[in-house]
């Protein structure tokens, strides 16, 4: 048997005791390995050390190199969203509902765990621990494979676990990492349908690509995120500017970054000017369209790329529109199905764009920013989802389970 096939099979066996725990010893691990953690973090910033001095030399984008880099304070992150999601409700086990059917059957749905789980992503070693609790929460065994740009975190993170699982008495084959990280076994795994139940792939679009169209396992596709605001003829302008420059800057590297603007045509000549000045001093360059670029043109030119792009960089691009039909149709025909938001005082524009724009997140005066595990209450999470199938938004602990049917009778037979 291949290491790849060992690795299936012992998560396989793993699955099966990790459905039995009861909730108080699923928390007490997740508490366990919260600690760890956090005794471990000078071995674990070792390691990424490692990464990011790779990543450096290989002229990793700034806001690529964001998402790489571990600190005390991101893995004290890491701990405390393990013991956030210890804290929350198990779903596992929940009876959803229980029906008497006329000849005297009691028909039930009961919350169950995936099984085996199979994550494939790129450079963020805090998907690693963060995967791991929600997986390890809801009962299911999980199968890693990271990029190589953060190889030597990972090894060093899932280490850390796997020895606080095993301290407590817990199969540590609950969590593992793939080593290699060549496209042969990327590729390989995800024809490993006889041992993992789903896959998840996080990261850009040709990872998310590939993995859909090569997978032979159930896939729950996580989308990239070319998130748009919206800035609307009765807008404030005060909070159109927090907004866009909290949602833009604040971290590069995300998938909830705003990477497209959308102004209404009646206050471009106002409020333009005073964007261009305030991203501008965060050194974000503007790629605008022919009107948005009569009145700053200093901006750069946008091309029809520019509005479909995720850049996850110092770039932004801005659409004039002269109505909100336009601004729907305009984001709706360049979104990811991530993240959308509008900023506006009027009532009817606000709840019209919650209604037609397409998407997993959609906001009316807030930040895309807060499209995320921990900010929606769900400890951590496993992605963000985009498709609209068993899951949408960011991904949680109810997202990794399934359910079964569950029958009680008293020797019926069927007629």
């Amino acid at each position: 048997m291949e290491a790849l096939e060992i690795i299936g099979q012992r998560a396989k066996e793993a699955k099966v005791s990790l459905g039995l725990l009861g909730q108080t010893k699923k928390n007490e691990t997740l508490y366990a390995v919260a600690d760890a953690l956090c005794a471990h973090a000078s071995e674990i910033l070792e390691g990424n050390k490692a990464d990011t001095d790779a990543a450096k030399k290989n002229g990793m984008s700034e806001g690529l190199l964001d998402r790489l880099t571990l600190t005390i304070a991101r893995i004290e992150a890491l701990s405390e969203g393990l013991r956030k999601v210890a804290a929350l409700p198990d779903p596992i086990g929940s009876v959803l509902s229980m029906d008497q059917r006329p000849n005297g059957l009691m028909i039930g749905k009961k919350r169950v765990p995936l099984g085996v789980v199979g994550i494939i992503y790129e450079s963020r070693p805090n998907v690693t621990s963060d995967v791991f609790g929600l997986c390890f929460k809801t009962g299911n065994a999980v199968i890693l494979r990271g990029g190589s740009d953060c190889i030597h975190s990972n090894i060093v993170i899932v280490k850390v676990i796997r020895e606080a699982l095993s301290s407590c008495g817990i199969t540590p084959d609950a969590v593992q990492l793939l080593t290699d990280t060549s496209r042969e076994t990327a590729t390989r795994f995800m024809k490993l349908n006889q041992y993992v139940d789903v896959l998840i792939p996080r990261g850009g679009a040709g990872l998310i690509s590939s993995v859909v169209q090569n997978s032979t396992i159930p896939v729950i596709e996580t989308g990239t995120g070319n998130c748009h605001i919206y800035v609307d003829k009765q807008a404030d302008f005060t909070m159109a500017l927090d907004i866009i420059d909290n949602a833009k800057t604040q971290r590069l590297g995300v998938c909830n970054a705003c990477e497209s603007l959308v102004i209404h045509s009646a206050v471009l000549n106002e409020f333009f000017p005073l964007l261009v000045k305030r991203l501008t001093e965060k050194n974000i360059v503007i790629r605008a369209d022919e009107r948005a670029r009569a009145v700053c043109p200093q901006c750069e030119a946008a091309t029809e790329e520019d509005f479909g792009r995720e850049y996850l960089d110092r770039l932004i691009s801005v659409k004039t529109v002269d109505s909100e039909t336009e601004a729907i149709a305009h984001i709706n025909r360049y979104n990811t199905g991530h993240s959308e938001a509008i900023i506006t005082e009027n009532y009817d524009a606000a709840m019209r764009f919650l209604n037609e724009i397409d998407a997993a997140a959609v906001y009316v005066n807030a930040s895309t920013r807060f499209t995320d595990g921990e900010e929606f209450g769900f400890g951590a999470e496993i992605g963000i989802s985009t498709q609209k199938l068993h899951a949408r938004g960011p991904m949680g602990l109810e997202a990794l389970t399934t359910t079964k049917y569950i029958i009680f009778g008293q020797g019926q037979v069927r007629k």
